[in-house]
């Protein structure tokens, strides 16, 4: 069992950078040819230590552990496309508790994923409260749902970025501000907009991959601690009920 440490996810962040540059290298001996970064994201499984941590805390909390599902079975309803498939599910009693997902975000190409990642977030969110809404989880309690991302700690994400207004005028928090400052903003945004029960932000240099401290956390309000306290905060309740 894993505790709530002050860098709980550092195993997670440490094999991250292992399997993604595993894969790419992988690829690269097989002649593959998928253009820049995306050969190491086309493998999957980067994501898996956290999805293996997060699925530890969830069985301590007293989720059976037949009702975590990673990777197989992991399909919810969905109100404008028949199902959406998302990282880790816990399903208890049919009971649909929690759903979370586990997204990353490697340079160089920060601006057009910028756009992706936040349009598939928000159409995932809309999605399944749309659905939830129409009954698609039966008699279910709202669900619990998490949104993490982890983002490369470089030059290029903490560069700030210019916009363009053509028109009208954008909101002034994203005028000059980096990639990295815009996700910060989205995932609060994603919260306080109640798109996601909670959103966790982290940052993290390949260089300091096997540091103690190998990932850097923006804010408070988006910190590891804050998002599994708040998501075994909401199993625990829903077990005792």
């Amino acid at each position: 069992m894993h505790s709530l440490d002050q860098f709980v996810f550092s195993d997670a962040v440490r094999a991250f950078w292992q399997i993604r540059d595993g894969q790419a290298k992988a690829q690269k001996e097989r002649g593959q040819s998928d253009q820049g970064s995306r050969s190491a994201v086309t493998g999957g499984k980067q994501m898996d230590g956290f999805s293996s941590m997060i699925t530890d805390l969830l069985i301590a909390a007293g989720i059976n552990e037949k009702c975590i599902f990673q990777r197989t079975s992991v399909e919810l309803p969905g109100f404008f496309r028949p199902t959406k498939e998302w990282d880790i599910v816990a399903v208890e009693d049919d009971n649909l508790i929690a759903a979370i997902e586990l997204k990353s975000q490697i340079g160089p190409s920060f601006g057009s994923n910028f756009n992706n990642r936040t349009e598939e977030a928000l159409g995932t969110a809309l999605d399944i409260w749309t659905a939830y809404r129409e009954g698609a989880f039966r008699t279910s309690p709202a669900p619990w749902l998490g949104y993490l991302l982890i983002l490369e700690d470089c030059a290029q994400s903490a560069r700030p970025v210019g916009v363009r207004e053509p028109h009208f005028s954008v909101f002034p928090e994203f005028r000059e501000a980096s990639y990295a400052r815009r996700y910060e903003l989205f995932c609060r945004k994603l919260v306080r907009e109640r798109q996601y029960n909670s959103a966790c932000f982290i940052t993290a240099s390949r260089e300091s991959a096997d540091s103690p401290k190998n990932y850097n956390e923006p804010a408070v309000d988006l910190s590891a601690i804050q998002f599994l306290t708040q998501l075994l905060g909401h199993v625990r309740g829903v077990i005792q009920t």
